[in-house]
């Protein structure tokens, strides 16, 4: 039996002879006891040849979906790894690790609320859970950031490896990512509805409703890092890997704002050549030109803080100027701006925006007190020529310091 194990060839076949056992559905329970006993130490290449080839062989794809989740759980921690490459700080599959930690630590608090209310359930409360509702929805807007982790997945990394004849794990993964996104709106669809709802009938939801989302993410954090990271690293060079990075803000991070820079060594193309391919440089405006630095430095410079959202509703820009008064990082990029805002106050956000598209409405001014500032902030729409909507910008200004100003003050005092 060991030099059927030894062998390569082998291996796989019987890792596909016990897959198709599993699909046909001969006792399930004997066929994965065999799958961890002879299976220990299968290397992560030769799983992916073997989805690869059973889809090739004609198995649908959606059944394949059926058997990712049992055969994965299956072989979760019995991946030999020992060969895989090592990952250089601010890699895009560093990136891609360090969000999993943050998705993970979201999961963590869940579970723990699902234990809390599982003990009240056990004790009859009648009592209404709503402060349990809220703090579970308030973690499930925050997961549903991973939508932007499978988006760089599916729109950067996998074109790369079909590119390499390697189409089978993309294929599974997107289909698992579409039912992760599904369980995410079905669970904050139910939290939305569970108002007045008691320990008993919300603990069911959370097993019919709730842990499958939280469940399939963390299944499909297992399968990145057992199967598919080794796997791209061992694909892609340096180059590719660059070409992703460079991609990368347009969509956005999950959870996590990188604060380590990758600059790969031998590419052929650096970031400052990048931005001086752009129009020699030069942003070019009706009104005069700006080189990218000079954008960047004067938006930055600016005593506002600016964040524009597009007409999808998505979040693009920020400035990032020395003194903000929003906390922002490039996690947000991509993300729905309702996302980005407290679970009581999604629905305000939503009423502007309607109101802008519309065009019921030309801007949205309301102003705080914070933390003894006054705040004054403004939603503006942006609208092109034909008045179609384009987007809306949001400024925030701090304005404590000129409300309080008397008098005058002359040019070349310079406030002191």
């Amino acid at each position: 039996m060991s030099e059927l194990i030894n062998n390569s060839k082998s291996r796989k076949e019987l890792l596909k002879h016990m897959i198709l056992q599993l699909h046909n559905g001969d006792a399930p329970d004997a066929i994965k006891k065999q799958l961890t006993e002879l299976l220990k130490g299968i290397p992560y290449d030769e799983v992916v040849e073997v989805e690869q080839e059973l889809i090739k062989e004609g198995l649908p794809v959606e059944e394949v979906l059926k058997l990712c989740d049992l055969h994965a759980m299956v072989l979760e921690g019995n991946i030999d790894h020992s060969d895989a490459k090592a990952i250089p700080a601010g890699h895009p599959i560093d990136t891609f690790k360090k969000e999993n930690r943050e998705l993970e630590k979201l999961v963590l608090q869940l579970n723990s609320i699902y234990i809390d209310l599982k003990k009240k359930a056990e004790l009859n409360s009648n009592n209404s859970e709503d402060e349990i509702v809220i703090r579970m929805l308030a973690i499930f807007n925050a997961l549903t950031d991973v939508d932007k982790h499978y988006k760089r997945k599916e729109n950067l990394l996998f074109p790369f490896l079909e590119a390499k004849g390697i189409t089978g794990p993309p294929t599974v993964m997107w289909g698992k990512h579409d039912e992760t996104r599904a369980f995410l709106k079905n669970a904050i669809q139910t939290l939305m509805n569970s108002k007045g709802t008691k320990a008993n009938e919300l603990n069911e939801n959370i097993h019919l409703d709730l842990m499958p989302a939280s469940k399939a993410i963390t299944d499909m954090i297992m399968k990145e890092e057992e199967i598919l990271f080794p796997m791209t690293m061992d694909e892609l060079n340096d180059q590719e890997w660059y070409d992703i990075l460079q991609q990368t803000n347009e969509i956005g991070y999950c959870l996590f704002d990188p604060t380590v820079d990758w600059f790969p060594e031998n590419v052929e193309t650096t970031i400052n050549d990048l931005q001086n391919q752009f129009s020699g440089g030069m942003v070019r405006l009706p009104s005069g030109s700006f080189t990218i630095n000079e954008l960047t430095l004067l938006l930055n410079v600016l005593p506002v803080d600016i964040t524009f959202v597009d007409k999808n509703d998505k979040v693009k820009f920020f400035t990032q100027g020395q003194h903000r008064i929003f906390d922002r990082n490039r996690a947000i990029l991509g993300r729905d701006v309702r996302m980005c805002h407290p679970p009581h106050s999604m629905h305000i956000v939503d009423q502007i925006l309607n109101d802008f598209k519309s065009g019921k409405e030309n801007a949205a001014p309301f102003w705080i007190q914070m933390q003894g500032k006054f705040i004054y902030i403004t939603y503006l729409p942006l609208r092109d020529k034909d008045k179609n909507y384009m987007g809306t910008i949001e400024f925030s200004q701090d304005l404590t310091h000129l409300r309080a100003l008397e008098g005058e003050q002359r040019l070349l005092t310079y406030g002191k």
